[in-house]
Parts: C-alpha cells; structure tokens; sequence
C-alpha cells in the first residue's frame, strides 16, 4: 500500500516515466479522473507524462450544464485524448496548461483566461483499499480484461462514484483500459469557467459517460496507465464486454 503523498506520487511517475509493454497505444500519468459541480459543470484534467505515441502532454476535459463537452489539449488531438474521445466532443489544442503544486495535497490547475481550478486531496479507507489492491496484483492481471470487467463496479461502489468501466470501446471506436495504480479522493475544491464560479462539487443529476467510459460522481485523483487497442475486437473480448454491459 502506498504511504507517500500525491505530490511524491507524481514526483515518481515524473522521475522515472516507463510505458507498459505491449504493442498497443500506452500511457502512463496522473490526474482529476473527473469532477462534477452542483453547476452541472464538469472537469477533468489528465497529464501523460509518457505516451508510446509522442511526447507528454496535458488536457482539461469540460462538461458544460447542456451536456457538451469540450477537450483541451496540449498536443496535436491525433496524439491525445482526442484521438479516442474526440467524436463526442469539441478539441481546442492550446500551448499549455498550468498544473502547479501548492503543497503535498493541493494542486492548481489554469488554463490561460479560460478555467481556474484549486483542488486538495485526502486519502480515506476506500482509496486506501483500491490502492492496495492495484500495488498487490500483477501487472499482467491489471491489464487483463476479465479483471478489469470485474473491478470497475467494484471500484464504483467502494469509491461511491456511481457506475465505473474500466474496460470498454471509445466513442471514436477503439477500445480502453483503464489502470488506476493509486487513488486518492477530491477533499474540497473549488473551480470558474470564464470567471464564473461552478459551484461546490456534487454529483450531476444523471451520471455522464463518454462511449462506455463512465465519468465518477464524486472527485477522484489517479496515478496509472492507459491501453488503447484498435476497433477490431476479438471474440474473448466483445464476449467480455457484452457481459459488463448487461450488468
């Protein structure tokens, strides 16, 4: 189990950034997996500090009230987020995105005039827990399909954040695998879209997802990888989806 701060976790992940083996598309990073508002705004914020596709980049993903979203992005959107998630959103690639630690728990993230966003960290037991169990089982595990199928719901009620898939196909077709190596919980936060504050965060009224990646309805921060593989699925794994889908 780990025992060091978010801000040391990072520190880590930035010191010595390694890639997953594996001839899919790899990233290893850290981020807000997300965060909604009583507003009915929506943030996240990734930071993939090694990508087998270029150099490292950031984005802020907003959820507007109306249900559009917006991802912005550090890098050519062919080579982030975008390139998986970009049918069911707007891009705007942007020169850069600020992330500023402000203590071993409280991170700043601004985005030019656009988005200013403080948020603090805690650990709790259930983040305690999802943690251990990434840091006890092997890495070939956590990658496997069958295991992540069975740990997002897991993880969603453990955690308190409504539906999680941690497997499952994109909206522009291929499909993710979502590693979360450490975790902790948004404590407080507070956050402004073009100057106008968002309010206290708080679940939406309906759960969001983008393709079958379900948004957290609570504040959560991650430590981890992602796998990308191509839309071509093979039979093991539309059988395993079908199954997590009639859940």
């Amino acid at each position: 189990m780990s025992t060091h701060t978010p801000h040391e976790a990072v520190a880590a992940l930035r010191a010595h950034p390694q890639l997953p083996d594996g001839p899919d598309e790899r990233f290893a990073g850290y981020g807000i997996m997300g965060m909604p508002f009583e507003s009915g705004h929506y943030l996240a914020l990734r930071e993939m500090v090694a990508s087998s596709l270029g150099p490292p980049y950031r984005t802020v993903w907003h959820r507007e009230p109306n249900g559009t979203w917006t991802i912005h992005t550090t890098a050519a959107p062919e080579l982030s987020c975008p390139r998986y998630f970009g049918k069911a959103t707007a891009v705007n690639q942007v020169p850069h995105i600020d992330v500023s630690w402000t203590g071993e728990a409280q991170l700043e993230v601004n985005l030019g005039d656009v988005l200013h966003w403080n948020i603090e960290l805690a650990s709790s037991p259930a983040t305690r827990m999802m943690t251990a169990m990434g840091s006890a089982m092997p890495m070939r595990a956590l990658t496997s399909a069958p295991v992540l199928t069975t740990m997002g719901p897991i993880a969603g009620a453990v955690l308190r954040s409504g539906r999680m898939r941690l497997c499952g196909r994109t909206p522009n077709g291929p499909r993710f695998r979502a590693i979360p190596l450490e975790v902790w919980r948004v404590a407080t936060a507070e956050a402004s879209h073009r100057g106008r504050a968002l309010g206290r965060p708080a679940p939406l009224d309906d759960q969001t997802a983008l393709g079958d990646f379900w948004l957290p309805q609570r504040g959560l921060f991650f430590v981890g990888q992602a796998r990308f593989m191509p839309a071509t699925a093979s039979a093991g794994d539309v059988a395993i989806e079908r199954a997590e889908v009639s859940r």
